[in-house]
């Protein structure tokens, strides 16, 4: 465990198994030094328990870092459920993940992710008051992270292109689920065009009738010529692989973990290609958890995830002074706060 390639000096990794429901778990919890872990539980089936290992310590970092860099008063954490959510889901199996969350006394706070919803944490609910989800607002559809990468890409565009609006730039985006098409909805009521890839025909389809977006295939979406390339789908596919088939300057997404590796990060440099770093543009879901508590009025919610674009704006111009990447940077102030005495 502490030789894994992404231990992060994680407090705690809790393995959890309940043989009356079939529940095998992993609880990571990255930090608590700024407040109670925060992160979604994912529902998937992981060809080997390495790989769900693996995922939840990397999301459970990255959650510490959308909290650290956005000055919110939560850690990361990141539960993984090892079962298919469409043949092994039940109310037995949730309420056991409840009680395992529950028994953590309040270091971890979870939300739904891949593979779980809404309702599914209301039954989580029933044994465990460690849950996002709960107020009325919240159940509501709102589609904050994407907006919150549109307020990154917003900033960035205004910092690499000296533009204010899309019109004229062409965006080539990775992913239409609940993310990437309402991003895509956003770029194209700002006049952006656009030209998509998704595993589901159906929706590229839709986008393509809906939004005039031109259809990519999954693997050809790397090598169009675009001003920005947004990921939206899954993570590491800034790799070896892919960064040299670029053909962008800007790379913001709502993807986590997009780089396979933190060395890409020098890669995409090399190339002329800026990375911002995808734990600041996807963090609207945690700033949403937290105004929903303040004031969860749609408008309000909206309105504190537009701080995305102020920090965004931040970040590339220390870059810009000092030489580094927004990344390099991004990590040093998360760092820094993590590590200030409370």
């Amino acid at each position: 465990m502490f030789t894994h390639p992404e231990y992060d000096g994680h407090e705690a990794v809790l393995h959890a198994h309940d043989p009356a429901t079939g529940l095998m778990a992993i609880v990571a919890l990255h930090s608590t030094r700024l407040g109670p872990a925060f992160g979604g539980c994912r529902m998937y089936p992981y060809a080997e328990p390495a790989q769900a290992l693996t995922d939840a310590l990397r999301l459970a970092r990255g959650m510490t870092y959308k909290a650290a860099i956005c000055e919110l008063p939560y850690g990361g954490g990141k539960s993984v459920i090892l079962a298919d959510p469409r043949r092994d889901k039940s109310p037995e199996l949730l309420r056991a993940m409840g009680q395992v969350i529950e028994g953590l006394g309040g270091r971890y706070i979870t939300a739904d992710d891949v593979g779980t919803t809404l309702a599914d944490l209301a039954v989580m609910r029933e044994v465990t008051k460690h849950t996002a989800g709960a107020t009325a607002a919240a159940q509501e559809p709102l589609a904050v992270t994407a907006y919150g990468v549109l307020m990154a890409i917003e900033a960035a565009v205004r910092h690499y292109y000296q533009r204010s609006e899309f019109t004229g730039l062409r965006f080539a985006v990775q992913g239409l689920g609940n993310v990437g098409y309402p991003l895509c909805e956003h770029l194209h009521a700002r006049g952006a065009a656009l030209v998509v890839s998704d595993v589901d025909p159906a929706r590229t389809a839709k986008a393509a009738s809906e939004l005039q977006a031109e259809v990519a295939g999954p693997e050809a979406i790397y090598g169009e010529t675009a001003d920005v390339f947004a990921p939206c789908a899954l993570g590491a596919v800034l790799n070896d692989r892919t960064v040299p088939m670029l053909r962008v300057r800007l790379v913001c997404g709502a993807a986590n973990n997009q780089l396979a590796e933190w060395r890409h990060d020098t890669l995409l440099a090399e190339r002329g290609i800026a990375f911002v770093p995808d734990y600041l543009a996807n963090a609207g879901g945690v700033i949403d958890f937290h105004q929903e508590a303040i004031d969860d009025r749609p408008e309000a919610v909206l309105a504190s995830v537009e701080r995305v674009r102020d920090i965004t704006a931040d970040l590339l111009a220390r870059a810009a002074v000092t030489g580094e990447t927004p990344l390099q940077v991004a990590d040093r102030i998360v760092r820094d706060r993590i590590r200030a005495p409370r």
